[in-house]
């Protein structure tokens, strides 16, 4: 009988360097494909496939399984961070655009797969909708790891083209995952299994869309007022403690209501990152209004907001071990030498190239709402209070319509953030990978012609875009900022005016 317990024995030191050398190789790949080329998610995809099954197999088959498990922990908690760091205003202001934005993200690659796979290929109308499906995902958690990684001087979640990228994302995603489960549970139809279509098409989209409304209102008018109430004051007492106990225990409870809700568990992680951004009050003498997180820890009224406690203790493991393995597990996941023929490679980049143009179409709707909502009356009014000097910020900083001076102008403005959000979108990552690999080990409807053509896009798009995205923002970050479509000011802003003019005064006050 065995004994009830792990008997420990010492690594072997094989064992030990190969751990050692994959962790190496993680942060330096990381590093060259950042500088290099903008675009640090791909160093460890290239890790993955070389230390994994696809290519040397190096590591344990039972190693890789416990890093793709600990790289979706990462993944969860790279989405509740974007969660934590989005604004909210923003995503109200442009959700019209941004819903706009995801249809056509959904519709053109389904749509064009038809087009070149159905129609061009001969591929089965299923198999083509699975294919499809796989290709129309963004990739939430991997657009979070590109707008970090590419936005070293500009932040892209306080700008109007980031709040309608994260916004889209989010629904092509939620989207794609319903479509995952409901292309997960065909196989059951596949082999004849007795299976009510309705509730397996339904019960994700009922799920999804009952969360999606449930959380923002139950916030506002329930938890919220709950929060600010009775708990808020007494979070100043032990500052990051208390918060990052509710944090975990807000985390959890998302996830696992998605999760036996029937949506995605990274959906779950997005509402809880919002959930808990929503929560504490707004006023000046609120204990999360604080400045740095410094002054959150300092004074004893006052609480580090639940962004620096994230910094405080989750960052560091995130950003160098828990996010490097995920995307080392997307690399786990690719049939590297099964890519290499002449038939698999240029039906592959074909389709690649089609992808590409799918989703960069979504940046259409750039123009097109800055020419549609360009208002000469709001032009006049902002140019009035451009010389008002208590906001501190340029005229074309807005939240609202594009208050250029002509149309033209406006056209003209939206170009550079068009081309971003559309090569933002066509980002894949683990979204698309899960979905086709779904529909060819689940169903009988993939073959595996089909499997090896969107392998091919799912893993060129993700380093495409994000590679683009990265020189873009280098090049025309600054200009994208600036713009109408850039940096918007956040709801501290006039407080932090307000303190840095008192400040002003209190030190003339002392020179005097």
């Amino acid at each position: 009988m065995a004994a009830p317990f792990l008997q420990y024995h010492e690594p072997g030191i094989v064992d030990i360097l190969i751990i050692v050398s994959f962790f190496t190789f993680l942060w330096i790949s990381e590093y060259v494909s950042a500088k290099v080329i903008r675009a640090g998610i791909i160093g460890p995809i290239a890790a993955g496939i070389i230390y994994g099954e696809p290519l040397a197999n190096i590591l344990h088959h039972e190693w890789q399984e416990t890093f793709l498990y600990l790289g979706y922990t990462g993944l969860i908690l790279i989405i509740f961070e974007g969660g934590l760091t989005t604004r909210i205003d923003l995503l109200k202001a442009n959700f019209l655009l941004s819903v706009c934005a995801a249809s056509t993200g959904v519709l053109f690659p389904i749509g064009l797969s038809y087009a070149l796979l159905y129609v061009g290929f001969g591929y089965g109308a299923v198999e083509t909708f699975i294919v499809g499906a796989a290709l129309s995902a963004t990739s939430l958690g991997t657009t979070f790891a590109v707008i970090a990684s590419a936005s070293k001087n500009v932040d892209l979640s306080q700008t109007r083209v980031g709040a309608v990228l994260v916004s889209a994302a989010v629904i092509d995603d939620v989207t794609g995952l319903v479509m995952s489960s409901v292309i997960h549970d065909l196989g059951s139809l596949s082999d004849g299994g007795d299976v009510n279509l309705g509730w397996l098409i339904g019960r994700p989209i009922v799920a999804s869309a009952a969360m999606a409304i449930l959380t923002p209102v139950l916030t506002k008018w329930f938890f919220a007022p709950m929060f600010r109430k009775y708990i808020e004051h007494n979070f100043a007492k032990f500052d990051h403690l208390s918060n990052i106990t509710l944090m975990i225990l807000v985390l959890c409870a998302f996830i696992s209501i998605a999760a036996y809700a029937g949506t995605s568990i990274l959906f779950g992680a997005f509402l809880a990152g919002s959930f808990l951004t929503y929560l504490p009050s707004k006023h000046p003498e609120g204990p999360f209004v604080v400045m740095s997180r410094e002054e959150g820890e300092r004074e004893q009224d006052k609480s580090p907001t639940f962004v620096h406690t994230f910094e405080c203790y989750c960052l560091d493991a995130q950003k160098y071990v828990l996010e490097p393995l995920f995307f080392a597990s997307i690399g786990f996941a690719i049939p590297f030498l099964d890519l290499w023929t002449g038939e698999a490679i240029w039906k592959g980049v074909v389709y690649t190239l089609l992808m590409l143009f799918a989703k960069l179409v979504v940046g259409v709707w750039l123009p097109i709402w800055s020419v549609t909502h360009h208002d000469p009356k709001k032009v006049k009014e902002r140019a009035q209070q451009s010389d008002n000097t208590e906001t501190g910020y340029p005229l074309q900083a807005t939240a609202s319509s594009p208050y250029s001076s002509s149309r033209s102008a406006a056209l003209k403005s939206s170009l550079s953030p068009s081309l971003l959000l559309g090569m933002a979108m066509v980002a894949r990552g683990e979204i698309g990978l899960l979905i086709v690999e779904i529909g060819y080990n689940n169903t009988s409807y993939v073959s595996s012609q089909g499997f090896i053509t969107a392998i091919w896009a799912i893993l060129l798009n993700t380093i495409i875009g994000p590679i683009f995205v990265g020189l873009w923002i280098k090049h025309k970050g600054d200009i994208i900022s600036k713009g109408p479509w850039g940096l918007v000011p956040g709801p501290n802003a006039a407080l932090k005016k307000e303190r840095q003019k008192r400040q002003r005064d209190d030190g003339l006050e002392v020179q005097r």
